[in-house]
């Protein structure tokens, strides 16, 4: 083999191994936020801290990494990259413990010191995810040292590891998880890992890194920026990178619907856009171009997206098809999203890889990355906590383009400088002469629910965790919108009260407790659930939801009867289960009716985990209704939803709402012991309240009895914490190519043949 072929052989082989480690990276990240949701619960501070402490250790590990390489270390750089990588994967096989050890240092802390909780979890997570996330940004200086071993650039590097992410997160999402589920994939991620470590021996180590290469030992060109202008740069561009990142996430989720899918596909679009943006680059520069008119153009770019942006889910229409295949269904989510955001950040995303590939010098490059990691850290916390609340979606796109632009116009040449800068005022203008009006004048999602229906839009807040309002439709409804997702409704005077099951989601378990004085609520919604079990005449009322902003839209509910003022009704912004697993109180009633199970997240509130926590915080005698949407869900998994209830509630039935005939509502006792539940209903007899259906008709309306259920138990999978039944894979697949009916009449089919079936 001569010279030539055998140095493109290594470089092939190098190259392939950083897009591995890249797959190996976003599938860690993955896992990471799984696992802190579980550990600290599901909050905007929840995911806010697990960002902040995986880019705040990456930036940590770039820069010290850069200093000491700059302090003639002897190293041998491809070594040190495989040395780098087995620590990751070293890592990762302690993950599950480490996280368990989080989760109970959480639980501690929120009794034994409830005003320093937060500093507790900031340790916990910087502890449990540090050292991986170091490892993880010390490889970026060493990339500089083995690109110039093997002869090829640092900007290629960069982006072939941001290709194998954007194919780690489809990959994560769409393989790994739903068939071996998340501590497996953390097995396969540790051994990508591993594998990447030991095959850099079959690459020449090279000379030691014994000194820094001189600062720019390049010659002098067109495309090389003074060093506080690359500063300024990468400053703004990671900046920018995350504002728009949860900017614009806020508007295509309500056009792809809230599901771990849809993230997948959002997040691979963008990490596609970045990788080849950072192989462009080192071409580019041949050309002898300026960063700074591309860099301009960026910001040009992203003002004119952002009004397509806030008209994507007008595009439902080929996204949502019922009839067409989940892989075309999924490649034409990412095509769409690729297409509207993959210019703008196609552009903005050559700046990191075109000024890095500019420095020859390993502490340049820590240093650069770290402004460039931290940059994106205060992008996200400001977008989240202060930008969105204040100026909403477009105006936070409009101002992260501005502040693209203006860095663009400051790095170009001055020939070029008045073409951007009228070129950027006409994006700008074009922009706010095109906005939608989307969260001032109407709600994303508003219209696909409305159907027909003229919608005017009463309230609405865009906070950090999520964006929330109410609609009123010209026919008197009235519906809760979460990111552009239906989460609950108030009926017009003249329309079917499918909002009926929510109330019984509260009255039934009270009937069915002997003596109810204590209840938790779990999720809030219209608040329909907490005023029907108010109505049962309990002595406090606990409810807890994730979203402070949904007790602030009550008031445009009137059938919840101002419930919130009531002196027994007290409302805990909370993750639910993070609440039962923290406190050690006792209720004689836990409801809950959360989002569907196949959103992002709600799989935390279906699993056996779920209901073991549940069920240590039940009274003796204590009773628990659990939401379970026939529509929303394929039939398989409607009986996995009832087979892990079943589990952990041995005496449990089925009752179904007989206005909605699709909406069923899971009730269990922890006492196993007693008679079958729903042959007693000592609730009937109490006093003092009045209910829209007779005793009998409650009783008629039992769809499945105890020993039906557990039949009907037989034909489904134990939801877990681990396995994400719900969250990944067929659920979400099948879900979205059925409509909501035919889920349902599915479902019901099978179980009423089932029940007519003699018992074996």
């Amino acid at each position: 083999m001569s010279g030539n072929s055998r140095n493109s052989l290594l470089r092939t082989l190098l190259h392939v191994l950083v897009a591995s480690a890249g797959l190996a990276a976003l599938s860690w990240e993955v896992i990471w936020q799984n696992k802190s949701s579980l550990a600290l619960g599901i909050s905007a501070w929840g995911t806010a801290l697990t960002l902040a402490a995986t880019m705040g250790g990456m930036s940590l590990g770039a820069f010290v990494m850069g200093n000491a390489l700059k302090n003639r270390m002897l190293v041998r750089p491809v070594r040190l990259y495989g040395a780098l990588e087995f620590a990751i994967g070293v890592a990762g096989l302690f993950l599950g413990q480490a996280f368990k050890a989080v989760q109970d240092l959480d639980t501690w802390a929120y009794t034994a010191i409830p005003g320093n909780g937060s500093l507790v979890h900031i340790l916990g997570i910087a502890v449990v995810i540090g050292v991986p996330t170091m490892c993880m940004g010390a490889t970026l200086p060493v990339f500089g040292l083995v690109a110039r071993q093997f002869r090829t650039s640092i900007a290629t590097l960069y982006g072939l590891n941001t290709l194998g992410a954007a194919t780690g997160s489809l990959i994560a999402a769409f393989a790994l998880i739903p068939l071996f589920g998340i501590t497996h994939t953390g097995f396969i991620a540790a051994g990508i890992n591993f594998a990447v470590g030991v095959a850099t021996w079959l690459l020449p180590p090279g000379e030691p890194a014994t000194a820094p290469v001189q600062e720019e030992v390049k010659s002098p060109t067109a495309t090389v920026l003074s060093p506080w202008m690359q500063q300024l740069i990468v400053t703004v561009t990671g900046f920018a990178t995350f504002v728009l990142e949860i900017a614009w996430f806020r508007s295509l989720t309500a056009a792809f619907h809230s599901t771990t899918a849809a993230f997948a596909t959002m997040l691979a679009a963008v990490l596609i856009a970045l990788g080849l943006a950072a192989r462009l680059a080192p071409i580019l520069k041949k050309g002898n171009i300026s960063l700074g008119p591309i860099i301009g153009w960026a910001g040009i770019l992203i003002l004119l997206a952002t009004p397509i942006i806030e008209r994507f889910e007008l595009f439902m229409g080929v996204t949502g098809n019922p009839h067409i295949s989940v892989l075309v269904m999924n490649m034409s989510r990412i095509i769409m999203t690729l297409c509207v955001v993959g210019p703008p950040v196609l552009f903005l995303g050559m700046a990191f890889p075109w000024i890095i590939d500019d420095t020859d010098n390993a502490r340049r490059w820590g240093i650069l990355y770290t402004l460039n990691t931290l940059a994106a850290i205060v992008g996200s916390i400001s977008a989240a906590w202060i930008l969105l609340p204040s100026i909403g979606f477009a105006r936070t796109a409009w101002l992260a383009g501005a502040l693209v632009a203006i860095s663009g116009i400051i790095a170009s040449p001055s020939r070029k400088r008045v073409a951007l800068i009228v070129l950027s005022l006409a994006a700008l203008v074009t922009a706010a002469a095109l906005q939608s009006g989307a969260s001032r004048i109407y709600a994303q999602g508003s219209q696909r629910f409305g159907g027909n229906r003229k919608g005017k839009l009463l309230e609405l807040y865009e906070g950090p965790m999520s964006t929330v309002s109410v609609t009123e439709y010209d026919n008197g409804e009235r519906r809760l919108l979460i990111d552009g997702s239906s989460a609950s409704a108030q009926a017009g005077p003249d329309a079917v009260n499918y909002s009926h099951y929510m109330r019984w989601t509260g009255r039934l378990p009270m009937i069915l407790n002997p003596d109810p004085k204590n209840v938790l609520i779990i999720c809030f919604g219209t608040g329909q659930t907490v005023n029907a079990v108010r109505r049962e005449n309990p002595k406090s009322i606990d409810v807890v939801d994730i979203n402070p902003d949904i007790f602030k839209l009550a008031h445009n509910f009137p059938a919840n009867e101002d419930v919130l003022s009531d002196p027994k009704v007290k409302h805990i912004v909370m993750d639910g289960r993070a609440y039962m697993r923290r406190i050690q109180k006792t209720y004689d009633v836990i409801t809950l009716e959360p989002m569907p199970p196949t959103q992002a997240g709600v799989n935390n509130l279906y699993s056996k985990e779920f209901y073991e926590f549940a069920r240590n915080r039940l009274s003796a005698h204590g009773t628990i209704a659990q939401w379970l949407p026939f529509y929303s869900v394929p039939p398989k998994y409607a009986a996995s939803i009832a087979k892990t209830f079943h589990d952990v509630f041995p005496n449990s039935i089925i009752w179904m709402d007989p206005v909605t005939k699709n909406d069923g509502i899971l009730l269990g006792t922890k006492d196993d012991n007693g008679p079958p539940l729903g042959t007693v209903w000592p609730g009937l007899d109490r006093k003092g309240t009045t209910r829209d259906m007779s005793p009998d008709e409650i009783r008629n309306d039992v769809y499945l009895n105890r020993e039906e259920l557990a039949r009907y138990s037989k034909y489904g999978e134990t939801i877990t914490d681990d396995n994400q039944l719900l969250a990944y894979g067929e659920p979400v697949y099948a879900a979205s190519q059925m409509l909501p009916g035919d889920l349902a009449d599915e479902s019901l089919k099978f179980i009423d043949q089932m029940k007519k079936t003699p018992s074996p």
